[in-house]
């Protein structure tokens, strides 16, 4: 059925009018945001459709890219750059708070400015957070990008960029696809390893923290990582 010959009560845009866009399914948003269907389908129908093909429901869509979303019949560039492009508004406003922070004094406070970018990447990225002698975030490192399991970590790149900016100490960061933010032994021996090099270059490991899905493990906070 095309919106249109649906009541006026049940059609998407006059319900964000009539009675909020909280009261708005997850289907009839998306819906919104694609505008219209097919010759077969209304915008209603496509997106259910759009739904069940990336799985997961509404979060299937945080990192299904543009060209996957154009290989579910209906779906053409307009709708694909659409989705993304609303994707990435949510991102941004997840983390809108915490870019403007000044300086970083908890696990908790360090964890938040990663959360949304990295609790539902599906590869294992490595980044660190460089700190000045007060606390204050200098800059924010992409060290690497790996796959599921593991984002190669070497010293000699991790403390580049530290190097380089003058860092007086970092805080070492990187999220587990399964959401389980559990270290492995891996990441223990790891964490040693990097914590040793950088009192070799007088830069300081504050922590190593892994990012779940909502949720985070410190290495500082389990009294792994003495001051």
């Amino acid at each position: 059925m095309n919106i249109k010959n649906l009541p006026m009560e049940e059609r998407p845009m006059e319900k964000i009018l009539s009675t909020g866009v909280r009261n708005l399914s997850n289907t009839e948003l998306l819906a919104v945001i694609i505008r219209t269907g097919t010759k077969a389908e209304s915008a209603i129908g496509l997106s259910e459709r759009i739904l069940s093909q990336v799985g997961g429901g509404i979060k299937g869509l945080l990192n299904v890219s543009p060209e996957e979303l154009m290989e579910i019949p209906g779906v053409g560039i307009a709708k694909a750059c659409a989705l993304s492009a609303a994707v990435e508004l949510t991102k941004r406003l997840g983390r809108s708070g915490f870019e403007k922070r000044l300086s970083v004094s908890c696990a908790r406070e360090a964890a938040e400015i990663f959360m949304e970018d990295l609790r539902f990447e599906r590869k294992e990225h490595f980044k660190t957070l460089l700190l000045d002698t007060k606390g204050k975030v200098i800059h924010i490192d992409e060290v690497s990008i790996g796959d599921l399991t593991m984002a190669p970590a070497h010293p000699r790149e991790i403390f580049q960029g530290a190097v380089k900016r003058s860092a007086a100490s970092i805080i070492l960061v990187h999220n587990h696809p399964s959401g389980d933010p559990t270290p492995s032994s891996a990441d223990t021996v790891l964490t040693e390893r990097l914590v040793s090099a950088g009192k070799l270059m007088g830069i300081r490991v504050q922590d190593h923290i892994i990012i779940g899905d909502g949720e985070y493990y410190s290495f500082a906070g389990m009294g792994l990582i003495e001051d």
